[in-house]
């Protein structure tokens, strides 16, 4: 078995201990808000005390945490069953499974948005340091990292309204949504994709663009770099030598992207009316619906470590002066 493989396994077998303590963090952090589904029904006078007892009972909220919590573990590890959302009525895995394409889908292209943009500009302002162009391309970047997301949501809307642009809010046109896919359909997604992919990526293309330029001044003043120019290799094979050493640390935090994206569609998909995970999550925090909370935040963490394993894999492949062993 090769080392890389053993790395592999080893990962792995952590990450289900792991889960098991974020499941338990999870559980307690939903028991923790006050009241629970039903309560927003406290105050209905159109059901009585006994019509809610009754409702708990068979909700099963009548049972001890520590009840409730077993059996939701038992479920998933026998029958994958994340249990079931009281808002929605249906199962918790149907709700995450039927919104998961799009969410994965805007994350990635989100987050190819982000490198393309991010670290051809961090090149730049590395190899220009102190030049106009490097304290512009700072000034958007922290601009960038700084406004709020619902804000620029907000604001970018504001703008496309008063230019007559009626692409808003959504993945696609009235007419198109529910209809077999077609090169009208595929058009119309792309001129409504746009203020989602710069809303929520605009705040990770600031925060790549300042680690790639830092990065790559430190690459740029460290002695194998004066060792190269000084056997005589010209300054582009030099330069790139630089950049490909900068970009290892960006590997690692590659891992983290994932996530972060996840989280940040959160805001952007409630302002924009996106069919992602966001709204459920969010809507699930207001109405107590705990197993559906749970689920979500059980998936983000699966995502983070899948993220870091992923990162560590690449960086040990791409850098030959790490070893896995």
């Amino acid at each position: 078995m090769s080392n890389l493989t053993s790395f592999i396994i080893r990962r792995v077998l952590i990450m289900i201990p792991m889960m098991v303590i974020i499941s338990i963090i999870c559980f307690i952090i939903t028991e923790l808000q006050p009241g629970d589904f039903l309560s927003q029904y406290l105050d209905n006078p159109r059901i009585s005390p006994e019509q809610i007892e009754a409702l708990r009972q068979e909700l099963g909220l009548d049972k001890p945490a520590y009840y409730r919590y077993m059996l939701w573990v038992k479920n998933i590890v026998t029958k994958l069953d994340f249990g079931y959302s009281f808002s929605y009525q249906r199962p918790v895995f149907d709700l995450i499974w039927e919104r998961m394409g799009w969410t994965v889908g805007i994350s990635l292209m989100t987050i190819l948005l982000q490198w393309v943009i991010a670290i051809p500009l961090g090149i730049f302002s590395a190899f220009h340091p102190y030049s106009f162009w490097d304290y512009t391309f700072a000034v958007i970047a922290f601009v960038g990292i700084s406004i709020p997301e619902f804000f620029l949501a907000l604001l970018l809307m504001f703008f496309a309204l008063n230019a007559r642009y009626t692409y808003i809010g959504g993945l696609f046109s009235p007419e198109f949504i529910g209809t077999p896919w077609s090169v009208a359909k595929f058009i119309d997604l792309l001129k409504h994709l746009w203020i989602p992919l710069i809303v929520i990526g605009v705040s990770g293309v600031g925060g790549l663009y300042r680690v790639m330029r830092a990065n790559l001044l430190d690459t740029v003043g460290s002695p194998f770099v004066n060792a190269l120019r000084a056997r005589g290799l010209d300054e582009r094979t030099v330069r790139r030598h630089a950049v490909k050493n900068a970009l290892n640390p960006l590997v690692s935090i590659a891992g983290m992207e994932l996530p972060n994206v996840f989280s940040g569609t959160i805001l952007a998909s409630i302002v924009l009316n996106l069919p992602t995970i966001g709204p459920f999550f969010y809507n699930a925090l207001l109405n107590h619906d705990q197993y559906l909370v749970m689920s979500f935040l059980m998936f983000i963490a699966l995502i983070t470590q899948i993220g870091n394993l992923l990162a560590d894999i690449t960086l040990a492949l791409v850098d030959p002066r790490i070893r896995v062993a």
